[in-house]
Formats: structure tokens, C-alpha cells, sequence
């Protein structure tokens, strides 16, 4: 078995830009979908808080950080590619942040 992973995370987040909240049942969605295509996801209950700007508004944002580890392969970054289209329909935003690096599991 490779030890070679990608780790994607991923910030969600816990409100529309409208500031009302998002249902805990989308995140539990969000969630389920990445545990049943990668075997496992975790997920910080500490709200992240950020502000970016967009057309000359700024936003501001309680987020989720949202970590999957995967295997290191194009499978995985073409699921995640997709997935972010879905999510930024899902929860209504402009953008929705994911990184991604190679990691070891030992």
C-alpha cells in the first residue's frame, strides 16, 4: 500500500453571506459525502473567523476547517475539483478555500 496522500481541507462556512445560519444538516451532508468517497474526514469544532473582500465588499466569515486525507492520485483531485463547484452552489458562496499538499502517513 502506498503511504503517498494529499491532504485537501477545506474551510466551510457556518453562515450564508446574508449572516443567517447554515443547517447543520448541509455540513452533516458535506460531511457523510467526503466520509463515504475517502473512507474519513475531521473537521475542527473551533470556529475559524476571516474577512476577505470581493467587489469592493468585505465579508466576513465563522468557518470550519474540514481536513480529508486521500491517496495521492488524479482521482482525487478531480473529485475535489468537482466537489468545490458543489459546495460553493451548496452553501451559496462566491468562493469556498481549499488547499491541498502531499503528505506521509507514517
Amino acid at each position: 500500500m502506498s503511504k503517498e496522500f494529499r491532504r485537501f481541507e477545506l474551510l466551510l462556512p457556518l453562515r450564508f453571506n446574508d449572516g443567517s445560519a447554515i443547517a447543520d444538516d448541509t455540513i452533516g451532508a458535506t460531511l457523510l459525502e467526503l466520509r463515504e468517497q475517502f473512507g474519513a474526514v475531521s473537521c475542527e469544532s473551533q470556529p475559524i473567523h476571516g474577512e476577505w473582500e470581493h467587489g469592493g465588499e468585505v465579508f466576513r466569515d465563522d468557518l470550519m476547517r474540514v481536513i480529508v486525507d486521500a491517496p495521492d492520485t488524479p482521482e482525487s483531485r478531480e473529485f475535489f475539483t468537482a466537489f468545490k463547484d458543489r459546495l460553493k452552489a451548496r452553501f451559496k458562496q462566491i468562493e469556498i478555500w481549499m488547499t491541498t499538499y502531499r503528505i506521509e502517513v507514517m
